[in-house]
């Protein structure tokens, strides 16, 4: 914390007025020389000595906490026992530092009161026998017979004396009165320029951004961090050079208030200059100004710069990026910009698992090169194993696919991608080995909205209850997504804001017989903090909720390819179910027929427990319709509970979930283990 100077102001002289008594040099002098005596008397060493010590409140929580802290007698007392002399120093210098966080306060007036006694006649009154290492607050509430015993004050030079003669079996007792007299207000506050002699007016902002008045309490944490504030403000303001030395504060004990003097040097208002990188290998610089959101001649702000870092942060190609700023300006008025990178690297390998009951286990590992034309471009590899051992599943399966990345495509936010991906998964639903192949664009609109387009190709063998079909499809995804969570990474948990996004993805189907037909989605989440309740702490406690629609409009259910039909059931709608589990079936089968419309519906409760850990209580339902009108179907519902681990890369969650009424050969129960949350 920064310093902050106190004087008494008397007339035309400036001295110093204390209640506390000062240790003088011949004080000082008298105390080494019977501490060396008491040394010599004990062959140097002097037996060591437990104590135990109370501090009395004064009335305020904050304050009080903030003593016990200080005090040297507090936070060193579970230290091993001291000799007489440790002891006297710990008590000596308590004296100081009481008197610092009184003053803190504005409790200039502070009265510090420590007495030092043994409890040995309040031991004789009640035949207790207390070893000295019990630590119980019992004795205090009896000080009067500690008093009668004989005490001595701890501003006493005789106490390295007083504590030697205390037999070892007994704890010396430590007691501190503290009365904390008026609080002193704020009386003038000046801002001047000491340099050129000038006294500065705030404007309104200004002043806003420094937040203290005349007639606030003197709470010198407060008169710092309102200078902070205002420097924040004057910065913001453009001031890049903007400097304010350590407040000197000017007590008035006749009027109990405290005037505070600022040297302020504003400085002038000031441009941004040339920007100069450093630590550049891999990444072009030319992408790194074109990505920039910084610029020369644009108004210094500090927030804005900050905002830049982020945004480079964003493309997540560097480890670190370091904005410094010049302590002067240049020839043209301007202040320099220096911008240290570095790099990430460039190659990755990840692994990818997962498990769930009903799709079962799903590894796999990813190779991820981050920088592969210099640009920021993406290259992702990936090949995983599916259908490991699942209640929905009939046999293995795979994933594999290519996905490149390249962003800020003729235009700044708007990323190109090219994806390829070959698929085999066995349901009970229905068989699928498909190449899939799409191409689009996706541009994001300020910080929280973004839309996508794409063209896309699926080739695919389907076989389902016998029958076997080749689907050529051409499709054109088009969506649109909102993103209020504010989160930088999206595996971690939100707390507060809403997510939502609609797609309608019109799709062009080649077979035996030609159709079309469009799929219309749309999901939206929502956090609520019971913060905002006053119940809990930040973060701490989450309702979260959910919801899921969608339908199909053009071609029949049954001509539509099955892969392409809505389904419900599984993590991602209603847990408790098995994938693809809610909705029409095949008679006396547990293969799912699919739909034309879905809509499902989950409310979750989210509770951290501890630090890292964190467990949470949901219900689910849903329903699929063989129309194309939502809200229509027979209604599933699922219950369930879980347990989190939350990690730097996410929580790690294990929920598990059970069918409030379990469908015909329907699963029993779900478990669902993942890295970040469901939604």
């Amino acid at each position: 914390m920064s310093s902050l100077w106190f004087w008494f102001e008397n007339e035309k002289s400036i001295q110093y007025k204390g209640d506390n008594r000062k240790l003088g040099i011949r004080d000082y002098f008298i105390f080494i020389v019977l501490f060396i005596l008491s040394c010599f008397k004990q062959g140097v060493a002097a037996d060591p000595q437990y104590y135990r010590v109370k501090i009395y409140s004064i009335g305020n929580e904050t304050i009080d906490k903030v003593l016990s802290n200080t005090s040297n007698l507090v936070t060193l007392q579970k230290t091993n026992a001291v000799n007489a002399f440790a002891l006297a120093g710990r008590i000596k210098s308590d004296y100081a530092r009481f008197k610092n966080a009184m003053d803190s306060f504005g409790y200039y007036d502070a009265k510090i009161s420590i007495k030092v006694g043994t409890a040995a006649a309040l031991h004789n009154q009640k035949n207790v026998k207390l070893n000295k290492r019990e630590q119980s607050d019992d004795i205090f509430k009896n000080e009067k017979d500690i008093i009668a015993n004989g005490i001595i004050d701890g501003a006493s030079t005789d106490l390295p004396n007083f504590i030697d003669k205390v037999p070892v079996q007994q704890d010396v007792i430590i007691i501190v009165h503290i009365q904390k007299g008026s609080q002193y207000r704020i009386g003038q506050l000046e801002f001047k320029n000491l340099q050129k002699n000038e006294i500065i007016q705030l404007s309104v902002r200004q002043q806003r951004e420094f937040g203290l008045k005349i007639g606030d309490p003197a709470v010198s944490a407060d008169i710092v961090a309102a200078r902070d504030k205002l420097i924040k403000g004057l910065q913001e303001e453009g001031h890049a050079l903007a400097k304010m030395g350590e407040p000197v504060a000017y007590l008035h004990p006749d009027n109990k208030t405290l005037n505070v003097v600022f040297d302020m040097n504003m400085g002038p208002v000031v441009d941004i200059g040339d920007i100069d990188f450093k630590g550049l290998k891999k990444v072009n610089a030319k992408y790194i100004r074109r990505r920039l959101l910084l610029h020369a001649g644009q108004l210094y702000q500090p927030s804005t710069i900050e905002n830049a870092r982020m945004d480079l942060s964003s493309t997540g190609v560097f480890s670190s990026i370091d904005m410094h700023v010049a302590d002067h300006v240049d020839q043209s008025g301007r202040i320099p910009l220096t911008i240290t990178f570095k790099e990430a690297k460039r190659r990755t390998v990840s692994v990818e698992a997962g498990y769930s009951t009903d799709l079962g286990g799903r590894l796999g590992a990813k190779w991820t090169h981050h920088n592969i034309f210099g640009n920021a471009e993406q290259l992702k590899l990936a090949a995983i194993a599916t259908g490991i051992a699942g209640t929905a599943q009939r046999g293995l399966g795979y994933d594999v696919y290519a996905d490149f990345t390249k962003p800020d495509f003729g235009h700044r936010n708007q990323d190109f991608n090219a994806r390829i991906e070959a698929v085999k998964q066995k349901l009970y639903s229905y068989n699928q080995t498909a190449f899939l192949a799409k191409v689009g664009m996706t541009r994001k609109f300020g910080k929280r909205w973004s839309m996508s387009a794409y063209l896309g190709g699926i080739q695919e063998h389907i076989i389902q209850r016998g029958e076997r079909n080749n689907y050529t499809m051409i499709n054109l995804p088009l969506g649109a997504a909102y993103d209020g969570t504010d989160l930088v990474n999206p595996m971690m948990s939100p707390d507060h804001g809403m997510k939502a996004s609609v797609s309608i993805t019109p799709t062009e189907s080649f077979g035996d017989k030609t159709i079309f037909f469009a799929i219309m989605q749309g999901t939206a989440s929502t956090y609520f903090d019971l913060t905002h309740l006053g119940l809990t702490k930040p973060g701490r406690s989450i309702f979260a909720f959910r919801g899921n629609i969608g339908s199909i409009q053009g071609a029949s259910r049954m001509n539509l390819p099955p892969d392409q039909r809505l389904y419900a059931g599984g993590t991602s709608t209603v847990r408790g179910f098995r994938f693809q589990g809610v909705g029409p079936q095949f008679k006396g089968s547990k293969y799912a027929k699919g739909g034309k419309a879905m809509d499902t519906g989950t409310a979750e409760f989210r509770q951290r427990i501890l630090g890292q850990f964190g467990a949470q209580a949901f219900i689910d339902a849903g329903q699929v319709s063989s129309d194309s009108m939502p809200f229509e179907g027979k209604v599933q519902v699922g219950v369930g509970g879980g347990f989190r681990y939350y990690t730097p890369m996410g929580p790690i969650r294990l929920d598990i979930a059970v069918p409030v009424k379990r469908p015909y050969r329907g699963d029993r129960f779900e478990v669902y283990i993942g890295l970040g949350e469901t939604f």
